[in-house]
Formats: C-alpha cells, structure tokens, sequence
C-alpha cells in the first residue's frame, strides 16, 4: 500500500518514511501543505499521515481541500490535543487523530484500521479490519494470513502484495500497476521482479491447496478469485 505523509518536521518525517517502509508501506513524503496537497490530489494513496500545523498551507486548509475532491483515509498527527481540537479535526473529514507524541506501532494500527472502507463508500468501517476470499482470510490489523485456519508465513511485500489483489479481487492487474502499488517503480519489462513476486506468493498461497486462487491472464496481468464454483 502507498502512503503519503505530510509532515514538516523533518527528522520526524524521515523516522515515519524509514518505519512505514519496514512495516511495508510504499511511502511519499512532503513537507509543507502545498506540497502535500498537489501529491494528495495527484497520487493514488492508500492513507494520508497529515500534520495539522504545517507551513504554506495548514493541515486543516489540506484536509478540506481534499475532501472536496477525494475521500482518501486521512490520520491527523498533531501536538494539538484538546478535546475541541479533536473533534475539530474529526468533523473536517480526519479519520482518526493521533496526538504527538505516540506509540508508533498505535500509528501502524490505525493506518490499518482507516484504511479499512468499503470500495465504494467514504463512509468509515471500524469492524472491516479483514479481508476474505473463498477460504483464505488476512488480518489488515495484525498482519496475519491464513488460508483454511492455516498461517501463511509472508514477506512484507508479499502481505502488501496480497492485499493488493484481494481489496481488487475479480480485477485483473497489470505488472504495472502491481509494480507502482507495492515497490513504487515505474514498470520495466526487463525486469522479472513482478513474476518472482507472483511466483514465491503462488507456492505459499495456492500450492499447498487443491483450489487455486492466483490466476495469470497472458499479456494482462494477475487477478485473484475463487473459480471453484465457475
């Protein structure tokens, strides 16, 4: 998943990019308001880590600008942290607020948590912390897989991966689109990272199981679906 976080502190700023990155995320950064609001606008991101007090534009003017075009899922992480100052942020669109300082595996948490909408919906899904398909299940908050009640031990990059096509199952994706959501590259067809990927994800997903689910559509790209009953 890619996200973007708008944060002027810059020290602050490189410890979210490098943690997130470890924890799998594709990870763009900003620094001032009119910066993040022209990547918000622009870029397709899973979540927004926003700042509130920000130079050129604050977090708030962002917030509203983007929630007049987008409904990508927004934390706002901020030093202010009065009641009215919450509520403030919640009822400007935020999903969430995180007042500064913080744990930063609460922060991983409730990026999982917001990220969590139906597709096609702005509205907010507390309980939609799982993704399912035929008798495999993934645990967005956790970071667990299992398929039939058993653990699937994943990389990073593979959970990344197959969150991906599971949000988007029954939708072919191409090895472009994989390659920007999940490594942030632009695609090239010299490289093989995308079939290795998909190869590896394969033997631990569908290879111990008598139903696949990863399917390759040739000159297309990839999709996930449960053809059992096809």
């Amino acid at each position: 998943m890619k996200l973007l976080v708008v944060e002027d502190e810059v020290k602050l700023a490189e410890y979210l990019r490098k943690g997130l990155t470890g924890e799998g995320f594709v990870v763009d950064v900003a620094h001032n308001g009119l910066e993040g609001l022209h990547l918000a606008m622009e870029g397709d991101y899973g979540a927004i880590v926003l700042d509130r007090m920000l130079p050129g534009l604050d977090g708030m003017a962002l917030l509203s600008a983007l929630r007049s075009k987008k409904g990508t899922p927004v934390l706002m992480l901020t030093a202010v942290g009065g009641v009215e100052d919450r509520v403030g942020g919640l009822q400007s669109g935020a999903d969430d607020y995180l007042v500064k300082p913080f744990a930063f595996s609460e922060l991983v948490a409730r990026l999982h948590v917001i990220t969590k909408r139906g597709s096609n919906t702005n509205e907010y899904h507390s309980e939609a912390t799982t993704l399912n398909l035929a008798d495999l299940e993934l645990d967005l908050v956790r970071r667990k897989a299992t398929r039939d009640g058993q653990p699937l031990v994943l990389t990073a990059k593979e959970f990344n991966l197959l969150t991906l096509l599971l949000r988007r199952q029954g939708e072919v994706l191409s090895r472009a689109t994989l390659a920007e959501q999940v490594w942030d590259m632009n695609f090239d067809s010299g490289t093989n990272v995308i079939e290795v990927a998909i190869r590896r994800l394969r033997t631990k997903l569908d290879v111990p199981f008598d139903c696949p689910l990863l399917h390759t559509e040739r000159g297309m790209g990839y999709v996930l679906e449960d053809r059992s009953t096809v």
